[in-house]
């Protein structure tokens, strides 16, 4: 069977991930590039006899080198490693989104070019010439919808003819125009490369980088020049301040060029925001707007999760009578029954409830996203998350946290750049989810009364200045001061959505968040059950109680008995868990004994809890206790989450690591000032 690798190259919102998925389904991987912060997607599918690998390259508006995305992109085109190069446009807005294709003529790869969302551009009142496209140009042209599979079949025939391998864009209007428009130093820097160009890149692309100040491109041409000739291009490169724009300039004079004669309009193109687009993207109504249809889209996803949520939960409840008796009627020792059903079972349940969680929110906001508005949340929210180093695409993952953290480190994946997403994980961490206001509720309420509010407050405010300070952390690392620019993108156009395809989209989706999930809290859980286990569920005899009063000296250093201690780490498999073993802990009345607690399995009598804490806990410890719980991490879920959207084990850890470590010297601060005020 023979064999082809094909690179899908396209600006964001193309639809270039829509293909992607359609083509690989379920057989591709996720990575990062070798020794970068980038996600690298890769895939097969089989067509005509031929095993297609297929890459889809980053997001991106050029093939400049103003991101390290940029330079990922172009360097994968000139290596030769792909046989074809599939180049996305939308073809609702054409004069806009070839710029890419402006930027790619003089790369040797060849090359395709699909006209993506026809369907789009049809309601617009567009007709696009694409025969007389195809012939200006010198490479196929395609109409294409991404989102209908079924109409793929001009796209596979044209991957199955040898002739499509061998067809370049034509270079010489382009060539003409910036000897035109950018003039001399343009000339000049194309008389001093050699005619044939380097490698992929042609003479003509090479001079345009160079006039545009690309410094990894002057070294790729400096690497085959003499030392005279790289001086000279250099003094080019320097003397030519207005570089970027002449080029530009270029290039969509040579864009319309193109179009002219292709393209025809039976509509007012300028009316294209509609009342609701204006408001949805203005200074006073954006952001309101935006946070109204996400809270909506929330609990929208919370209704569709809590009957999954609610059949998984009797997992435990449906197979421990049935596994029990079958393993005692074997002679299977009490420690095996009580890792399997206390353990395991809780385990599975734990990560099914996480999913059906996944579910809602992949359902929802893939569905916001699909009709086109997902983009307008990250325009109206642009300029607040630059403060934090960030796009506007991150406010959306800290909205869905306030529902639940496990969602907003999903709700990441519509950022483009890997960096900004891990740093968007590590802030999300600290948004208090719906969980932990149960335990925040009752615990200040019980020592503080009416101060409660305040202390809340104090709790936000610390919060806020934590986000500034992770951001600087983690920023360095992940984003690079250069690469924090503003959010620079189309807004797509509103569409029906192509159900098929969001569905094939959440499914894909649900399926990889189970497998992942399973391993690592399956992990955990065995872990945790094997230092919470005792024969007889007397708390005291387990290894858990052993080590708390071993680590007590230390630990009150930060202002936490043993008993809020182990109600802190128990808070890190789910916020709700803490209030169940303070229960345990402190002696009070429990039913099944503390896993039934940490496993959320048992309910707690808060009035009866509140009156046993206040007896046994200060308000200092009371303090210590609420800002070591707000600010550890969310739960196991959302960490299994992040080391499944980030792709590295390492940054998750090093968040972990950072939580634990933040969490506890602020329990520590908050102790000590809780002793001067109390």
């Amino acid at each position: 069977m023979d064999s082809k690798t094909i690179a899908l190259l396209g600006q964001p919102n193309s639809g270039k991930t829509t293909l992607f998925n359609a083509l690989t389904g379920s057989r591709q991987h996720v990575g990062n590039w070798p020794g970068k912060t980038v996600e690298q997607k890769e895939g097969y599918f089989t067509s005509n006899d031929i095993k297609f690998s297929v890459v889809d390259l980053p997001g991106s508006y050029s093939l400049s080198a103003n991101s390290e995305e940029e330079i990922i992109t172009r360097e994968y085109i000139a290596s030769g490693k792909a046989d074809l190069v599939c180049i996305l446009v939308d073809a609702s807005q054409l004069e806009r989104s070839l710029y890419m294709v402006a930027d790619y003529v003089g790369m040797k790869t060849p090359a395709i070019l699909l006209l993506n969302m026809m369907d789009i551009a049809a309601d617009r009142g567009k007709t696009i010439d694409y025969d007389a496209l195809q012939n200006k140009l010198g490479v196929p042209v395609l109409p294409f919808v991404a989102a209908e599979r079924k109409k793929y079949d001009s796209l596979f025939e044209t991957l199955a003819t040898e002739k499509t391998y061998i067809s370049h864009i034509d270079e010489k209007a382009l060539q003409k125009i910036y000897c035109d428009v950018v003039g001399d130093s343009y000339i000049h820097a194309l008389n001093t490369l050699p005619d044939n160009g380097i490698g992929k890149y042609s003479a003509a692309w090479l001079a345009a980088k160079i006039v545009e100040n690309d410094l990894p491109a002057l070294e790729i041409a400096s690497e085959h020049i003499t030392a005279a000739q790289k001086a000279e291009l250099q003094a080019i490169a320097a003397d030519s301040k207005q570089g970027n724009l002449l080029t530009a300039e270029s290039k969509f004079e040579w864009i319309g060029n193109l179009l002219q004669g292709c393209v025809q309009s039976n509509r007012d193109s300028g009316q294209t925001m509609t009342k609701f687009d204006r408001c949805a993207t203005s200074k006073r109504w954006g952001k309101p707007i935006a946070i109204g249809i996400v809270l909506l889209g929330l609990v929208s996803a919370l209704v569709i999760a809590a009957p999954f949520m609610m059949l998984f939960s009797n997992i435990p409840a449906l197979f421990t009578p049935i596994i029990e008796p079958a393993l005692t009627s074997i002679g299977a020792p009490n420690m095996l029954i009580s890792l399997i059903c206390d353990g395991i079972l809780t385990a599975i349940y734990f990560a099914l409830s996480m999913t059906s969680f996944v579910l809602g929110i992949s359902l929802v906001f893939g569905f916001i996203e699909e009709i086109g508005y997902m983009a307008r949340i990250s325009y109206v929210f642009d300029s607040t998350m630059s403060k934090l180093g960030l796009q506007g695409k991150a406010m959306m993952p800290f909205l869905v946290s306030f529902g639940c953290n496990i969602g907003g480190v999903s709700g990441t994946r519509v950022i483009d750049s890997w960096g900004q997403r891990v740093l968007t994980m590590a802030l999300a961490w600290v948004v208090p989810c719906a969980a932990s206001w149960g335990v925040v509720g009752l615990i200040s309420t019980t020592f503080f009364g009416s101060g409660a509010v305040l202390v809340v407050i104090a709790l936000f405010l610390t919060a806020f200045l934590h986000m500034m300070i992770t951001a600087k952390v983690f920023g360095r690392k992940l984003v690079d001061e250069e690469t924090r620019t503003g959010l620079i993108m189309e807004l797509p156009p509103y569409h029906k959505p192509k159900y098929k395809n969001l569905f094939r989209f959440v499914a894909d989706r649900v399926g990889d968040v189970l497998f992942r999930a399973l391993k690592m809290i399956l992990l955990v859980f065995i872990v945790f059950w094997a230092l919470s286990y005792s024969a007889d569920g007397d708390i005291s005899h387990s290894i858990i109680y052993r080590i708390g009063m071993f680590i007590e000296p230390v630990t009150m250093w930060f202002g936490l008995r043993w008993q809020t201690f182990m109600a802190f780490v128990a808070s890190g498999i789910g916020k709700e868990a803490s209030l169940g073993v303070l229960s345990s802990v402190l002696e009070f009345n429990m039913d099944g004994g503390v896993w039934n607690f940490i496993s959320g399995q048992a309910s707690v009598d808060s009035a009866a809890l509140s009156g046993t804490i206040v007896g046994a806990i200060s308000k200092a410890e009371a303090l210590a206790f609420l800002f070591a719980f707000w600010f550890n991490i969310p739960c196991i879920m959302t960490l299994a989450a992040t080391a499944q959207e980030s792709h590295s084990i390492k940054w998750t850890v090093r968040i972990l690591a950072y939580y634990i470590g933040v969490a506890l010297l602020m329990a520590a601060i908050a102790y000590r000032v809780g002793l001067l005020i109390f």
